[in-house]
């Protein structure tokens, strides 16, 4: 064991940073493994057996809120709280406060999850947790950016790194989304219905102006912090342009409350905010096309790097998935092409093209440079990581390319129409259209879902192996010590 690992391991506190990042893996296995077999429900309708907690419409918001809240958030606690301390050179603020995150975190989405197989929601999107769970979640949240804070501000460096400045947005501005967008009034202390302070088409706005924000701060920003940690440690090398990341951080900050409203083209909300909405979105292109260069351009005079580190190919091709998902979004915000691609497949392929393509490899990249210098080992096997990233690109291509089939033919069948201004295909011969893009998305899913195993194995064995060798070194310490006092 080096003596600087021992110094580090002392000096900053590393078990909080344990358990989330274990709890992410945990979480990520349920959510895809649930992902998976939603997805199979769809393309084999024999697999929607008579049980209810199954079912897809129970075990879709379940799916969502592991991966993202229960795979991404534990991800984003651990990385936050491993990169201030080190960035600051501190240890982390309030110790009790930092576990209740930890514990308050995880109840909250397992009460979450078990509520929606129950069929217990809010009827909205991405985060339907009932009332109590919002309760719970905000108290956890105000102590998150309290620890936070708190540690920035005993800081021994007089800089705050860029990479602090985006985990922060992104608890600060998941704070304000989350609140606003809960407001409500219990029915009862122990009802877990409840009744939205807004109604109708402002409750439709708020919703994605919460919606779309998840996606900006809690999917995007968050990462981008750590992209801009992670990057250039397992490079080697420096940020690429650091005046850039500055430009990218208010850039991206500003713009992305605005833009909301582009999933609302074509219905009640006034004209003119769907389409400032979209003018928004299309400025977004800028900033985030700026911290895709920037990360990639960190590799400047080391290519080498990928060809021979399995961790650097996850970052890089993270960053890759994040330009792409980054431009598809703005174009899907035009009027035009959102005739065409909203409620259809092609939207269900973005979002899973930046989730598992932006979201996860970053994540997994993250989490492989972190958790041997966590445990102060190696990894157990680097080839396992080769097999891990090729399983997890092939099944991202997979999935994004059929659901971009399916949604692009799905939108021009049911818009098309014959001679005589009848529609030309009915809806039932849509979803035969769709039948075999599902069954390659299904098969997409079951190639990740293969991939995060063999993470959680490799990871395991990592553990397992540290284990063993600091249980050695204290036996050969401690026989050392004895034969120095005999």
């Amino acid at each position: 064991m080096a003596q600087g690992a021992v110094a580090a391991g002392t000096q900053y506190d590393y078990d909080i940073v344990k358990r989330f990042a274990i709890m992410a893996l945990v979480w990520g296995v349920l959510g895809m493994m649930a992902g998976t077999y939603i997805a199979s429900e769809l393309a084999f309708p024999f697999l929607n057996f008579d049980i209810p907690q199954i079912t897809f419409g129970r075990l879709r918001p379940g799916h969502t809120t592991m991966v993202i809240f229960g795979f991404g958030g534990n991800a984003l606690f651990a990385t936050s709280y491993y990169v201030v301390q080190r960035t600051s050179q501190v240890r982390l603020w309030g110790g009790g406060l930092a576990s209740f995150t930890f514990w308050g975190w995880q109840a909250a989405l397992v009460i979450g999850v078990l509520g929606y197989l129950n069929g217990i929601t809010d009827a909205k999107e991405y985060a339907e947790f009932p009332w109590y769970v919002d309760v719970l979640i905000t108290v956890v949240w105000v102590a998150y950016f309290v620890v936070y804070v708190q540690t920035l501000r005993r800081r021994s460096q007089p800089h705050i790194y860029v990479a602090n400045w985006f985990y922060l947005t992104f608890i600060l501005a998941t704070a304000i989304l989350h609140i606003f967008r809960n407001l409500a009034v219990p029915v009862g202390l122990f009802h877990p219905e409840s009744y939205s302070l807004y109604a109708g088409v402002q409750d439709a706005m708020v919703q994605w102006w919460y919606g779309h924000n998840a996606v900006g701060f809690f999917l995007t920003a968050a990462f981008l912090g750590m992209m801009y940690y992670f990057v250039p440690k397992q490079a080697g090398r420096p940020i690429y342009s650091y005046r850039l990341s500055i430009i990218h951080f208010w850039a991206l900050s500003f713009m992305y409350m605005w833009v909301g409203g582009h999933h609302l083209h074509w219905t009640a909300l006034p004209d003119w905010t769907s389409s400032l909405a979209a003018a928004f979105s299309i400025l977004l292109l800028m900033p985030s096309w700026g911290g895709m260069i920037n990360g990639i351009m960190t590799l400047s005079g080391a290519w080498e790097k990928l060809r021979t580190d399995p961790i650097m190919l996850f970052l890089i091709t993270a960053l890759s998935f994040y330009g792409m998902s980054t431009f598809e979004g703005p174009m899907m915000s035009l009027k035009s092409v959102n005739a065409l691609s909203h409620y259809t497949d092609w939207t269900i392929g973005h979002v899973h093209s930046g989730a598992l393509g932006w979201v996860a490899m970053v994540s997994f990249g993250s989490f492989y440079h972190l958790i041997p210098r966590l445990w102060e080992t190696r990894l157990w096997s680097t080839r396992l990581v080769y097999v891990h990233f090729w399983l997890a690109t092939i099944g991202i291509v997979l999935y994004i390319a059929a659901m971009w089939v399916s949604g692009i033919g799905q939108g021009l069948m049911l818009r098309a129409f014959d001679d005589y201004g009848n529609l030309a295909y009915t809806f039932i011969e849509s979803v035969q259209f769709m039948h075999w893009p599902l069954v390659v998305r299904a098969l997409g899913g079951v190639f990740f879902v293969s991939g995060i195993l063999l993470m959680c194995f490799n990871v395991y064995m990592t553990i397992r192996t540290a284990k063993q060798e600091h249980a050695a070194l204290e036996a050969r310490i401690a026989a050392k010590m004895a034969k120095v006092g005999a």
